[in-house]
């Protein structure tokens, strides 16, 4: 069992389609995926602004409203909370070049009109957090856009957010690329540099995703402690990644075991979870899974946490102190070796 309790989002559940084919699964519906995350032990879900209210561009405030309205009973019915709400800012034909840092002005107040709806929608579902992830916040050719210019225009939205409510916070979610060329913000670094320059930054703070951690060429773990030493990790999604390509969505631990244990080592060691945090999952299917099956990721996942915990808890401390103190590090690997292989 274990110590922390987990969030998902709906997308984790899909009909298989990428880039060079076409769905291969058939569409769950929203009701029926909350029930079985929450039999698989979610304890809360994650949104984007278009997952609570589908369709959002073409409905009224009132109607958006009486929608995150029901989307509320809906998660009482089935027991589970919102973390977050996250605009979706990237598939807008207003935000083909950007969002907040689109040359466009008027497409740069579109993206700010919806990041305060979903500030709204926050409010009706009953979470207090909401989730920037910079998908086309970057270029794909870097000289179309000025980039002090565009991280400016990146605090600017962030500092409107906190200006329009008190009690919102909001989390960074970095990734270095894909679907643009370069990123304003690749990095966990720059989340906590836009969060310590805004208006409030006690109420901004950064997610990591472990995969997007892999593609910036950078440890998971140590992006996640970087943000814990300052008290600033608002969320982590895990999951595994093979290599620096394309953004794979692995099920966590699939590729690295030792990475994955030093992931949840940091977590529980500096006691993440204990002001009410979740440990998300952004994990997709392989496209070989029938239907049947295409929530095995998900539980895969969260069995692998657990098994990481339990060998957090088995690591014999006072061993590794000595071995520290002696700067035997050698050792000092072979004995972390030792322990995930069971010898």
């Amino acid at each position: 069992m274990s110590q922390f309790k987990f969030s998902v989002g709906p997308w984790n559940i899909h009909e298989g389609a990428d880039v060079f084919g076409g769905p291969v699964r058939p569409t769950v519906a929203f009701a029926q995926k909350l029930e079985q995350f929450k039999k698989i032990g979610f304890s809360a879900i994650q949104f984007h602004d278009d997952d609570v209210v589908p369709e959002i561009d073409t409905k009224s405030a009132s109607q958006i409203m009486a929608e995150a309205r029901a989307m509320k009973k809906l998660l009482d019915d089935h027991g589970l909370k919102a973390e977050f709400v996250a605009p979706r800012l990237w598939e807008a034909p207003e935000t083909i070049d950007g969002a907040f840092t689109s040359n466009n002005a008027a497409h740069r107040e579109y993206a700010m009109t919806r990041t305060l709806r979903s500030v709204d929608l926050c409010r009706e579902i009953g979470c207090d957090l909401l989730g920037f992830w910079y998908a086309r916040e970057g270029t794909l050719c870097f000289e179309s856009k000025d980039p002090v210019t565009g991280v400016q225009r990146l605090l600017e939205g962030i500092n409107r957010v906190l200006d329009y409510d008190a009690a919102i916070r909001i989390f960074i979610e970095p990734k270095p690329n894909e679907p643009i060329d370069r990123s304003f913000a690749p990095t966990m670094g720059h989340a906590m540099a836009l969060a310590t320059a805004s208006n409030d930054p006690a109420r901004v703070g950064g997610l990591v995703e472990s995969a997007h951690a892999v593609l910036a060429g950078l440890d998971p773990a140590g992006e996640m402690a970087f943000a814990l030493a300052i008290g600033k990790l608002f969320g982590v999604h895990l999951n595994d990644q093979n290599g620096m390509k394309y953004d794979q969505d692995k099920a966590f631990g699939a590729e690295n075991l030792r990475q994955a244990f030093n992931q949840i080592r940091v977590l529980v060691d500096h006691g993440f979870g204990k002001n009410g945090e979740y440990v998300g999952l952004d994990v997709k299917a392989m496209r070989t899974q029938s239907a049947e099956q295409c929530y095995r990721h998900l539980a895969n996942s969260i069995r692998v946490v657990e098994l990481m915990e339990a060998k957090v808890a088995a690591m014999d401390r006072t061993k590794c102190d000595a071995l520290i103190a002696a700067r035997d590090y050698e050792a000092l690997e072979l004995s972390i070796m030792e322990l995930l292989l069971g010898a």
